[in-house]
């Protein structure tokens, strides 16, 4: 009988720090199915900018692609051009010589005029005996006359063409410069606009991973949080039975000690003295009062758990992701600094957590819990009892924290509450 009582009321203690646990990994395993819902959203939205990158990369290199194209067009253009300027520049060299040839004869037979031209002409018309050798002569001189006005008109014209090809072969570099120019520009602003967008892509490549790692990551905590809650369940159900089994043995036991007092009674001496009747009374928790007093009465006068400045306070925004928001506080400190719980209780968990690093958890009975999260070291055990101001760990970074500090939290029935609410005001 008295084995039945005690493990009822062994279980009537445990059962709210059961129940408190229950309710926090809960409310965790929910808030990790809602950072997984919302992952698969952003790696979604990731996958559609990845996609738009990937069709405008497609689009700026497709266009790379043909410029390519044209730039390699015109550098057969640019071949065929210089065949045609090596052909210009024979063709010019070939008139520079024409020309100077030319000149040449036309300064001879100019001499020749000079030196002949007004004499002979005299002497031709003062000689009248040959009249048919005048006549030749005077045809003579005029084939050459028109001998040297073709010379010069010849002349002329290879001068005219001469500069034409020389107009013509400046017009065709300028264009060719013109238009190599043009598509060297049109490449380097396509290279930097790809450039640009490889850079981009990169970047959500990097981000879509990161996204995946993360993902993966709070699938696994939601997995070990159900397998968690999985534990806490049964614990719960097999500690429902055992404490029903345990009451009904005592009602049985106290039953029959009733009948048996009512037998002793009956065969007892009709002028014999009675016994005042005692009616046992019902079994009840301590509800924390066995660590000082009820965790409820002292909202406002709790001592802060450690000295330092407050890095984040409850409910605001939790890094760069605005739907996170802080369910306690961060409080900067020294490594190695003690922690000390902020009131008598006992300690429920006491061990690493994925997020929280080396975290120490304790019941104060009634549905209150703190926390106390990312120490360096734990200085307590699951199922210790520790009185208010004792130490319980030491200020760390673990759980993957950039610097020292204390994450501290209160939950009350499982629900977050501002610890600046239950502890005294600093200063």
């Amino acid at each position: 009988m008295f084995r039945a009582l005690i493990l009822l009321a062994l279980t009537c203690l445990l059962s709210p720090a059961f129940a408190d646990e229950r309710a926090q990994t809960q409310q965790q395993l929910d808030a990790t199915r809602q950072d997984i819902a919302e992952l698969k959203k952003m790696l979604g939205q990731l996958q559609q900018e990845k996609s738009g990158v990937q069709k405008d990369l497609r689009s700026t290199e497709t266009d790379i692609g043909k410029l390519e194209k044209q730039v390699e067009a015109l550098q057969q253009e640019l071949k065929k051009t210089e065949g045609e300027l090596e052909r210009l520049d024979q063709e010019k060299k070939k008139l520079q010589s024409a020309r100077v040839e030319q000149q040449r004869l036309i300064a001879i037979q100019a001499r020749s005029a000079y030196q002949n031209g007004r004499e002979e002409y005299l002497k031709l018309l003062l000689n009248q005996q040959n009249p048919e050798k005048f006549a030749r002569t005077l045809t003579y001189y005029d084939y050459l006359s028109q001998a040297r006005l073709e010379q010069l008109r010849n002349f002329n014209e290879t001068l005219r063409q001469l500069a034409n090809v020389e107009q013509d072969i400046s017009l065709q570099q300028a264009q060719l410069l013109t238009q190599q120019g043009t598509l060297d520009t049109q490449r380097q602003e396509l290279e930097k606009v790809r450039a640009e967008r490889q850079q981009v892509l990169a970047k959500l490549n990097t981000d879509v991973k990161a996204r995946d790692q993360k993902l993966q990551a709070r699938e696994q905590d939601q997995a070990d949080l159900t397998r968690v809650l999985k534990t806490i369940e049964e614990t719960l159900a097999r500690q429902a039975r055992e404490a029903e089994e345990a009451r009904q043995k005592a009602l049985l036991a106290a039953q029959e000690a009733e009948k048996q007092r009512q037998r002793e009674a009956l065969a007892a001496s009709s002028d014999a003295p009675k016994k005042p009747r005692v009616i046992p009374g019902p079994l009840v928790s301590s509800s924390g009062e066995t660590f000082g007093g009820a965790f409820s009465a002292a909202r406002g006068k709790l001592p802060w758990p450690v000295n330092g400045r407050l890095l984040a306070r409850f409910g605001e925004t939790r890094g760069d992701d605005s739907r996170a928001k802080w369910d306690g506080v961060m409080i900067s400190a020294s490594p190695g600094s003690q922690v000390h719980a902020v009131h008598g209780g006992r300690v429920v968990f006491a061990d690493w957590l994925r997020g929280a690093g080396l975290l120490v958890i304790l019941d104060h009975g009634n549905g209150y819990l703190s926390l106390y999260g990312h120490n360096q070291s734990l200085l307590k055990s699951a199922g210790d009892v520790v009185k208010a101001g004792e130490a319980i760990s030491t200020v760390g970074n673990s759980g993957g924290q950039d610097n020292s500090g204390l994450y501290f939290a209160i939950r009350q029935q499982g629900r977050p509450s501002d610890p600046a609410q239950w502890c005294r005001a600093q200063g």
